[in-house]
């Protein structure tokens, strides 16, 4: 149980570097609709209560504002 408690936290640092490292090459406009599009997916899931439909929507809308925002 031990290992299991120190894994998961490691684990999530890793993915969140390597997530945070493929956007060092990104634009203004695309880390503005990288960033749109995940807040519009947490929120998407939050007012729908979880629904994959919810999330899927929040996630394609706030990317088009992100996307429009830095223009």
């Amino acid at each position: 149980m031990k290992i299991k408690q120190r894994f998961i936290p490691t684990a999530a640092a890793a993915i969140v570097l390597l997530a945070l490292g493929g956007c060092a090459g990104m634009s203004s406009q695309d880390k503005n609709t990288a960033i749109g599009a995940g807040v519009g997916a947490v929120g998407g899931a939050v007012l729908s209560g979880g629904s994959g439909i919810g999330t899927v929507g929040g996630a394609a809308v706030g990317g088009i504002i992100g996307h429009e925002v830095s223009k």
